[in-house]
């Protein structure tokens, strides 16, 4: 099973919107994963736990899982694009 981590300002609204979405596209596809939320700023601390970060804006530091940038899950512009990339980075 993947992991994903899922990251907003908050860690609450705005994730909770893009995690439902990368889930239901998942399964629609039939791949298997796991979605956690937290705030922005956490991201650097957590990331290496996770198959790959999903973030709907920016944060400070690097990491070395994998990235997917996706303010398209909220506003619908883009937004096959952009789980069909989360979907190519859980394959590799």
């Amino acid at each position: 099973m993947k992991r994903v981590l899922v990251a907003c300002g908050n860690g609450i609204a705005t994730s909770t919107v893009v995690s439902s979405k990368i889930r239901e596209y998942a399964e629609e596809k039939g791949v298997a994963l796991q979605t956690d939320q937290c705030k922005l700023m956490e991201v650097p601390g957590k990331a290496s736990n996770y198959d790959l970060v999903v973030t709907t804006g920016t944060f400070g530091g690097d990491v070395d899982t994998p990235v997917v940038r996706a303010i398209s899950l909220l506003t619908g512009i883009g937004q096959e694009e952009t789980l069909q990339e989360i979907m190519t980075k859980l394959e590799q």
